[in-house]
């Protein structure tokens, strides 16, 4: 999992914010957790709040997939068994987070955890904001699976269905779980960062949810992961590339196997776009116009600590900076997809199915050119008190 660009915003960086036109949106806290209520209705107004985390609200869509188009869904099962469950490891075959940590239970374990201490010593403060805002992305897993449980045709019906799509979805999930467990734990022992501050950003987190804008839409459901996962593989990449230029080799493996992981997830989720298409092209590409018109959010959009407003842009701004994830990355990404799904080779579309090729094939260089205009106007980014290292100042 990782971060969100705003493409055509450029506020800078599970990743840094791009949006295309901004849809209309509150931080204020009194638009929170809710996110089926709509911005000032009296339900949100009256709302009572044990916490009131700032959070974007738009007017959401529900159930937008046709009805019939749902049997195309349950006529896949035997594809997705056949070539989407068979990505999935054995749990045996697995690694596990203690393959990558101290052994507790070795007489070795405190000369183990004071050699971890003593790498983390080497690594910057701006890498330790990235690193945590990647952690804290994944721990938010709860969120993730319900939405994925939130589209029709695919979701997990009864929390145990043996249909393929929930297998693959409560599969994933125990996957990725090791994720957040991982990387959690390494800072816990690192010493190096305020674990109370962090733990309090996780509950924010998980007790905001998410809102990806897929309308309870498989169509648009799978464009998002399959964006996302690609975003989450280069992001944690890019930090195990930090890490072994910063000499922690350990935490560069840690890192790349997670990255390892998302791009077999990534994987997944393009093959069945990519059968998406193959059924219907029409339908498909009008999708994924639409997902880039909203834009790619990712899934930490509506992380907080108790403090900063605005802490996803922030952290985000610094992943930018380290270039551990960038509008670059965002535009690359798009244009990968669009040529992984041959989207400029369709033919025999609809004119609003044309229409939407047309947009989603001429959108990569669209951002580009907007980042390098954004990047010739850019000043000297202000500095701020992250919560995460105990209020130590960074520069965005």
């Amino acid at each position: 999992m990782a971060l969100k660009l705003n493409p055509l915003s450029f506020q800078s960086p599970k990743l840094p914010s791009f949006s295309l036109p901004q849809t209309a949106s509150s931080r204020s806290p009194k638009f929170v957790m809710a996110s089926a209520l709509r911005s000032g209705s009296k339900e949100v107004e009256n709302l009572k709040k044990p916490f009131t985390p700032p959070r974007e609200v738009h007017v959401q869509v529900t159930h937008s997939m046709p009805p019939q188009k749902i049997e195309i869904f349950k006529s896949l099962e035997d594809w997705a068994e056949e070539n989407i469950l068979v990505l999935l490891k054995p749990v045996e075959k697995c690694w596990q987070p203690q393959d990558f940590l101290p052994d507790p239970s070795s007489d070795g374990f405190y000369e183990q955890v004071k050699e971890l201490r003593e790498r983390a010593k080497e690594l910057s403060d701006d890498y330790f904001v990235v690193l945590v805002g990647d952690m804290i992305t994944e721990e938010a897993l709860p969120t993730y699976q319900t939405m994925l449980n939130t589209l029709d045709g695919v979701r997990d019906e009864t929390g145990a269905s043996l249909t393929s799509w929930a297998i693959w979805t409560r599969a994933w999930t125990a996957e990725e779980n090791r994720h957040g467990d991982l990387l959690n734990k390494y800072l816990y022992l690192s010493g190096r960062v305020d674990m109370k501050q962090i733990e309090k950003t996780i509950q924010y987190l998980v007790g905001s949810g998410m809102d990806p804008r897929t309308e309870n839409n498989p169509y648009l459901g799978f464009i998002y992961t399959s964006f996302q996962e690609r975003a989450t593989f280069i992001s944690h990449g890019n930090t195990a590339r930090l890490a072994k230029e910063l000499g922690d080799i350990k935490l560069a493996q840690i890192c790349g196997m997670i990255a390892s992981d998302e791009k077999r997830h990534e994987t997944a989720y393009t093959k069945i776009v990519e059968k998406l298409f193959e059924i219907d092209p029409d339908g498909t590409v009008m999708a994924f116009a639409d997902m880039m018109r909203k834009k790619i959010t990712m899934p930490a959009h509506l992380m907080y600590d108790g403090h900063d407003d605005n802490l996803f842009e922030h952290y985000s701004a610094v992943a930018q900076r380290l270039g551990v994830y960038t509008a670059k990355d965002y535009a690359d990404i798009l244009e990968f997809l669009v040529g992984r799904w041959n989207v400029e080779k369709l033919t025999g579309l609809s004119g609003a199915g044309r229409k939407a090729q047309e947009y989603v094939c001429g959108l990569p260089s669209r951002i580009r050119r907007l980042e390098e205009r954004v990047q010739g106007r850019v000043k000297q980014a202000p500095s701020l008190r992250f919560s995460w290292i105990f209020d130590r100042e960074l520069q965005l």
